[in-house]
């Protein structure tokens, strides 16, 4: 979708859009969770724990980190990935607003 059509929704929508596509993959979602269960990453603990080359990993990282879900510290030559937590709150608060809202669907369409 162009940016100049990103006006007409409101900005929970566009941030939950954003986020929905951040995690609209399986791969990013186990990273996520092993994030969840670790304190801290490295991207090659990723990759041995994750059946996924390198280059992938990095790649769904890259994504991750751009929606800022994810941030990450030099230490050395190595990359060290964690949840962000405010990034987490945030997106838990817009997925939680988003299914009270709209609590269930109507069971009388199709």
């Amino acid at each position: 979708m162009g940016t100049s059509k990103n006006q007409i929704f409101s900005k929970s929508q566009n941030e939950l859009a954003e986020l929905a596509k951040a995690l609209a993959h399986p791969a990013r979602i186990a990273i996520l969770e092993e994030m969840l269960t670790s304190k801290e990453c490295l991207t090659t603990d990723l990759v041995g724990k994750i059946d996924l080359a390198q280059a992938t990993i990095s790649q769904h990282i890259a994504e991750l980190k751009k929606s800022k879900i994810i941030i990450g510290r030099s230490e050395g030559v190595k990359t060290c990935y964690c949840i962000n937590p405010e990034k987490w709150k945030m997106m838990k608060g817009l997925m939680v607003d988003f299914f009270d809202h709209h609590p269930s669907c109507n069971p009388n369409c199709c």
